[in-house]
């Protein structure tokens, strides 16, 4: 029996969920550093 992850079991819903992921991953990292930088200039470092 193949594992599945999740609810999801087509090939397509699970890469759709990969997708989704990276984006959010990618997303959340861009905001994270757009949020030290504004700190550190409210800081006077750059």
């Amino acid at each position: 029996m193949p594992k599945t992850t999740g609810i999801s079991s087509t090939p397509a819903e699970n890469s759709d969920t990969a997708q989704f992921v990276s984006i959010a991953l990618f997303s959340g990292v861009g905001l994270l550093v757009s949020l030290i930088i504004v700190l550190l200039r409210m800081n006077g470092v750059f």
